[in-house]
């Protein structure tokens, strides 16, 4: 919670400047480290500070399991009133509420902002035999339990695209074989071998794939990936876009001052060229959308990801 200060007259001033006190920012992550949320928080709070625009730091709790579902509902249990906790969220959080029909949703949060968007990409072992989208496809279609594909938490953004992935090649969704990982497991998994290809953001696949120990074969965006020689999949002749958006929730209860501060905050942050190298650097769309407008834009992902985990079969 903001800091009791200890005179009526400094008081007075914080109220009037809607600012929060100063104390390092308590940032929750729904996920194990090195994944798309955690880099999202942690670069994100790394801009805050070099661009001068938050200097009172940060400090992380990484909390993974179930689509970001186990995180959310330890932030909402601890951080009642607390002006400084911030949840990192997004679009698999959204669908990991609603395939768990978890008692916690992003309801129970103050919405902030969403932040950046990444499409995915398809990635394989760099001696697979899966070469193009096309081989994929067709990989699917002949045996798609064969092909075990990793992916975040069931219900995801990479669940869900492996479905309509499935839908264009003709293969029951009932049968792909999808398996499930926090963090930064699914690198080590793919570069193992234990899988066959894996569906994440472009950015968390970008080092393995310069190492060479991965090969990344295609993007769901609607363009290509600047520094990745992959194509996307609509050029590739499958219609298939789907993208992962991450944000920040506040606290539930936090003060109309603080939500004030942080939206500030953000705002400013958005502006710097610190922020605009972040996001080109780690492969980001900026999709900036504050405030009311973000709560509303909730409210609709809602019933989007209810209606397209119907289509594909994964929610009945």
């Amino acid at each position: 919670m903001l800091r009791r200060l200890m005179t009526t007259g400094a008081l007075a001033l914080v109220l009037s400047t809607g600012m929060a006190a100063a104390e390092p920012a308590k940032v929750m992550i729904p996920a194990n480290p090195c994944g798309g949320w955690d880099g999202a928080g942690r670069h994100t709070m790394a801009a805050f500070a070099q661009s001068k625009v938050f200097t009172d730091g940060a400090s992380f709790t990484n909390k993974g399991g179930a689509a970001g579902t186990i995180g959310l509902a330890e932030f909402v249990r601890t951080s009642k009133g607390d002006d400084n906790a911030l949840l990192v969220t997004g679009v698999i959080m959204v669908g990991g509420v609603i395939t768990n029909q978890t008692p916690v949703s992003l309801k129970d949060t103050t919405p902030l902002l969403r932040l950046t968007n990444e499409y995915n990409a398809i990635a394989v072992p760099a001696n697979s035999p899966i070469k193009t989208p096309q081989d994929f496809i067709a990989a699917m279609k002949a045996d798609p339990g064969a092909l075990s594909v990793g992916g975040g938490s069931a219900g995801g953004a990479d669940h869900v695209m492996l479905a309509l992935l499935a839908k264009h090649a003709g293969a029951p969704v009932a049968k792909i074989n999808f398996v499930s990982f926090s963090g930064g497991e699914i690198l080590a998994a793919l570069g193992g071998g234990k899988i066959k290809a894996a569906i994440s953001g472009a950015s968390e696949f970008r080092q393995f794939a310069e190492t060479g120990r991965i090969r990344i074969i295609a993007v769901s965006g609607p363009t290509r990936v600047d520094g990745l020689n992959a194509p996307t999949l609509k050029e590739s002749g499958i219609p298939v876009e789907i993208g992962n958006w991450r944000g920040f929730v506040g606290a539930p209860g936090m003060s109309e001052a603080a939500k004030k501060t942080w939206l500030e905050r953000f705002a400013k942050l958005h502006q710097t060229p610190v922020w605009k190298e972040t996001l080109k650097t780690q492969g980001w769309e900026d999709a900036y959308l504050p405030g009311d407008q973000f709560a509303a834009f909730l409210k609709a992902e809602d019933a989007s990801w209810s209606s397209a985990l119907k289509e594909v079969g994964i929610l009945k």
